[in-house]
């Protein structure tokens, strides 16, 4: 069976499917909702107005975010209008975890990520045609209200036994921690954002992570008390590992959206370690591709896993996603020219710096030995050690085997950098300065 195209995937909804709904339903995006024939009928009809809500409680968006920005442009591609909200109310007190109260962040913090969150936010939503997507921010609706507005008109619609049953304030309720006032009427904000959605913009429905349900369903409640009408929800599944291991953490640190915070090779990696069990669920929510196309790369799972082309696929299509087609050829690039697949001395110098920081690596002079630097970097344990290694032909260095332990480092590729490989596959990069 030949490999199935590289090519970037067109953003698009699949014509297979009937409707938007089905074809979300299929990539597994529903995983609790409000009534889904009533949902189903809705997406099918004319265009609504639909809203996701993200908190700045970081200077970057996440692959977990990335599931409802992926799911708001599909809507979108359905003739719907999205409405991207960015918290800058809700930031400053942030949704409450299962185990610990959240530090508040400052202010002139929150402003800032504003910001940042609303210019990734942007990158995924189309602002032309009919259904333009619209940025909005609870701050504007929030900020003038008084505590007693607030208290009044909305505080009085909902009932503390109901709130104390939400899953995070459950949660927080048991443990030793406990909750503050300030995290347990989130929720009551978040409901807010909804009831101001629909009046200001006819807004019907939310969406969000399933672990954000009693949030989600705050607003819709609130809207049925105040309006006397029904509005929807749907809560995304939370992305695990088929091993239950939690999805898109790595020793503490998330794969974020920004390319500062995690370099475009590192994310293009973190996608290339997929298992085999987990790569045909990954392409469903994270790619583009048709259903006949992930088919495709199924029988490849199962016949030439080998291969790992869906693994390499999946890579590709979210890089280009998130960073731009330029940027991820640079990256493939650079990934092949480190495994032997290509010239390392025509990479681009900043795209192979960040590769070899993901690297083991070090900082040494011009001049230090092979040996030196095979020990600085882990590659070997002792200086015996790597002579050995060069004397079976098991070192190179920047691509050329090395031939005697007499060989120095002199950072020949671009950005004066070298590359140190021992056997096939174990690699370390060596900064020269």
């Amino acid at each position: 069976m030949s490999t199935p195209s590289l090519t970037t995937a067109p953003v698009a909804l699949d014509p297979t499917f009937e409707n938007v709904w089905d074809e979300i339903v299929w990539r597994g995006l529903v995983h609790v909702s409000t009534d889904q024939a009533a949902l189903r009928a809705l997406l099918s009809g004319d265009p609504i107005t639909y809203y996701c809500g993200f908190d700045p409680t970081a200077p970057s968006l996440h692959l977990g975010n990335l599931v409802q920005l992926l799911t708001l442009r599909r809507l979108q591609l359905a003739g719907h209008k999205p409405l991207g909200l960015v918290g800058g109310s809700t930031g400053l007190i942030g949704d409450p975890r299962p185990t610990a109260e959240r530090t508040l962040n400052t202010p002139e913090t929150v402003a800032e990520w504003v910001d940042r969150l609303r210019a990734q936010v942007e990158r995924f939503l189309s602002f032309d045609g009919d259904n333009a997507a619209r940025l909005v921010n609870n701050l504007d609706w929030t900020a003038p209200m008084s505590a007693i507005e607030f208290l009044r008109e909305i505080g009085k619609h909902y009932r503390v036994g109901t709130m104390l049953k939400k899953d995070a304030v459950a949660a927080r309720l048991n443990s030793d921690a406990g909750i503050s006032y300030t995290e347990f009427s989130y929720q009551i904000l978040q409901g807010m954002d909804f009831l101001e959605l629909y009046r200001q913009y006819d807004c019907v429905l939310q969406t969000g992570g399933s672990d954000q349900w009693g949030n989600l369903i705050s607003g819709s409640d609130l809207i049925h008390k105040v309006e006397g009408t029904s509005v929807h929800a749907i809560g995304t599944p939370l992305i695990t590992n088929s091993d239950g291991t939690k999805f898109g953490k790595s020793e503490g640190n998330a794969i974020w959206l920004d390319a500062e915070m995690c370099s475009p090779y590192r994310m293009f990696q973190f996608w290339l370690s997929t298992t085999d069990a987990d790569v045909l669920d990954r392409l469903k929510v994270f790619t583009f591709l048709t259903r006949a196309e992930i088919e495709e790369y199924a029988a490849l799972v199962e016949s030439e896993p080998f291969r790992r082309a869906a693994q390499k696929r999946l890579a590709r299509e979210v890089c280009a996603t998130v960073h731009g087609p330029e940027a991820t050829a640079a990256v493939v690039a650079a990934s092949d020219a480190l495994f032997g697949q290509g010239d390392l001395a025509e990479l681009d110098a900043a795209t192979l710096r960040t590769a070899l920081e993901e690297l083991p690596n070090a900082t040494v002079a011009a001049g230090t030995t092979v040996v030196e630097a095979l020990v600085e970097t882990g590659l070997v344990s002792s200086a015996s050690e790597a002579r050995r290694a060069i004397s079976q032909g098991g070192v190179s260095l920047d691509g050329e085997r090395v031939a005697d332990d007499t060989a120095v480092v002199q950072g020949g590729l671009p950005g004066g950098v070298s590359v140190l490989r021992r056997g096939k596959k174990t690699l370390a990069g060596l900064f020269v300065g």
